[in-house]
């Protein structure tokens, strides 16, 4: 049986690097006290093997094996375009 591997959407925010973009993926919580909504950004290091990424890009990406110190993941699909 094989398992669905994790799949995430975010904005690009940095793409100076060869072959690798940073994305802002943003979640909502719940605190447990409160009950107030939080949002929660989380900066990750996503491999882009065709250099199509560009600032302010939605993007799908999709979790892979390590392929560096820092990047677990890889982009899938641009959903949309900066304008």
């Amino acid at each position: 049986m094989l398992k669905k591997r994790t799949e995430c959407v975010g904005r690009v925010v940095s793409n100076k690097m060869q072959k690798t973009v940073v994305v802002e993926v943003v979640r909502t919580v719940q605190d447990p006290r409160y009950k107030k909504f939080l949002r929660r950004t989380q900066r990750m290091k996503v491999h882009d093997e065709k250099g199509a990424c560009q600032v302010g890009d939605r993007v799908k990406m999709i979790k892979t094996r390590p392929l560096s110190a820092q990047k677990r993941w890889a982009v899938l699909e641009v959903l949309e375009k900066a304008t």
